[in-house]
């Protein structure tokens, strides 16, 4: 059964959004004259939302000012969510042919819609895509399978019909549990130790345009619908 939509988380697997989501802990480090600290340092926590990325890059605290943290954390990045991400290289080419070839494609992620709206305005991607679901779109977010559920009833096909692609083990969770295949992102925000939960039996991809070739190679080889 050949693939009839591609559903892709967004963090880690279009947008590489660390660039802004570092930056707004380390205002939060100023805010405690702590020196900064670089990208490459937090990005593999970026998957792990605001919580992952205070626990990761602020001093041990206890739950108060953590909530505290998480309130700045979120109220500065709000303002500030699109000021150095970008589309991962290729991204746009692989959006592009998905278009041209007619397959829909839907954003997956656990980014609220407050935070994720305004980025996809400003990628243009809410207007592409034929579905987007959001931490708060509906009762669960990843890796419970109600996301992508939801995706692929607002695209209308069946899960086993749809590639799920993500960067995170909750990515491929939910899209296991839905019924999709799916596909890890490699050239996300996952460590070593994440990717070897995953690696075993997924299809990996090392670029966003190894999409279009898993979708070249399941074309070739279907023999049916």
């Amino acid at each position: 059964m050949r693939v009839k939509a591609v559903l892709f988380d967004l963090d880690g697997t279009l947008l590489d959004s660390a660039p802004d989501l570092v930056a707004t802990l380390n205002h939060l480090r100023a805010g405690l004259k702590l020196d900064a600290i670089p990208v490459d340092h937090l990005r593999h926590f970026v998957s792990r939302g605001a919580v992952g990325l205070i626990n990761a890059g602020m001093p041990p605290c206890d739950d108060e000012t953590l909530a505290s943290w998480r309130a700045s954390f979120l109220q500065h990045y709000e303002r500030n969510s699109y000021v150095h991400s970008a589309p991962f290289d290729g991204v746009g080419e692989v959006l592009a042919e998905l278009d041209e070839r007619g397959i829909p494609w839907g954003i997956v992620t656990n980014k609220m819609e407050y935070l994720c709206f305004p980025i996809l305005e400003k990628t243009g991607w809410r207007a592409m895509a034929s579905s987007v679901v959001c931490g708060d779109t509906v009762g669960n977010i990843k890796p419970h399978p109600g996301p992508v559920l939801a995706a692929c009833r607002e695209i209308g096909v069946r899960p086993e019909e749809a590639l799920m692609v993500g960067d995170d083990l909750r990515d491929m969770e939910a899209g296991r549990q839905a019924g999709c295949r799916t596909a890890f992102a490699l050239y996300g925000y996952s460590d070593g130790d994440s990717q070897s939960d995953i690696i075993g039996d997924a299809v990996c991809l090392n670029k966003p345009q190894d999409v279009l070739a898993l979708l070249d190679g399941d074309e070739s080889g279907a023999g049916g619908d």
